[in-house]
């Protein structure tokens, strides 16, 4: 299954790293369609990751050392926003956002609970455009990376949403928003999704986008004002702060799990990786078995 990267390439529509075409292992349609409150005015937003060469993710392995000489410029993702492909939908256009993650970042991002992130890999399968053995061994353990960290990264982001309201100039379909209902509806929709999915999290250990759809398209309409969103806000927030204290999900990230996930990632893209992983733990027993022999035999 092509990717939508190889894609827009192949129609010269976009121009990024050599590399990325091949190598992409996971692209999944997010935004306003994953949450199911899309309309035919939608743009397609599609987030995912690629593995970058070896040598990006380890350059020590081309003797380089991080944060002494001259640095080689680091691939963290590639982004492209509106680009027009006319010849899609029978000839009516789509217009993509695209922004493919290198791997490593991606990994971070989830397990520091980037709301973005995490929720590309919680799309329905339907939202699914590419997923290799690899990007499927990814969403297989999407659940690994959920902790309480979560309702705090969720809240800031909605806080930020609700300031926004207020302090931003709209342009564009957002200006539109404004002059139909008085206010951005899409900030305030945002904000509920954020605290919804948040108390799925806590509560469940699992999250599923479109369960509160219904909702979040009455406030696309119109039909909840900002005063009822900040009502509705500061009720939630008091009822999942005591959820977050009561929640049975791990507290932090088990940093040391989601780090072997990504290692069999690599491995199975690379090969065998004794050249650039240590294993601190096989490590640490082959020392503990030479001391073991020292001792033994008074050396």
């Amino acid at each position: 299954m092509s990717s939508i990267i190889q894609k827009l390439v192949k129609q010269e529509l976009i121009k990024p790293p050599a590399f990325l075409p091949s190598n992409v292992h996971y692209e999944t349609m997010m935004g306003s369609i994953a949450y199911g409150v899309s309309d035919d005015n939608s743009d397609l937003d599609v987030y995912g990751f690629c593995i970058p060469p070896k040598h990006i993710i380890f350059p020590h392995l081309v003797g380089k050392i991080k944060g002494f000489g001259k640095q080689e410029e680091s691939f963290h993702n590639y982004q492209q926003h509106h680009i027009l492909d006319k010849s899609a939908c029978a000839g009516k256009s789509q217009e993509y956002d695209v922004d493919i993650y290198n791997i490593v970042t991606y990994f971070q991002l989830c397990m520091e609970n980037n709301p973005n992130m995490i929720d590309s890999l919680f799309t329905p399968l339907r939202c699914v455009l590419h997923c290799t053995t690899i990007g499927n061994l990814v969403r297989d353990n999407r659940k690994m990376f959920l902790h309480k960290g979560s309702w705090h990264k969720r809240k800031g982001y909605a806080f930020s949403q609700l300031h926004k309201v207020g302090s931003s100039e709209p342009v564009g379909k957002r200006k539109e928003l404004v002059e139909k209902y008085g206010v951005d509806t899409k900030f305030l929709y945002q904000v509920v999704r954020l605290v919804n999915n948040a108390e799925q999290i806590l509560n469940e250990g699992d999250l599923d986008l479109t369960r509160d759809r219904e909702q979040l398209k009455a406030i696309r309409r119109g039909e909840w004002k900002l005063d009822d969103i900040r009502k509705w806000f500061e009720d939630k927030e008091k009822a999942l702060d005591k959820v977050y204290l009561e929640s049975k999900l791990q507290h932090s990230p088990d940093e040391k799990k989601i780090k072997q996930l990504l290692i069999n990632c690599l491995e199975h893209h690379f090969g065998n990786l004794s050249d650039c992983v240590v294993n601190v733990d096989r490590a640490t027993q082959c020392l503990s078995e030479v001391k073991n022999v020292i001792a033994r035999y008074g050396l």
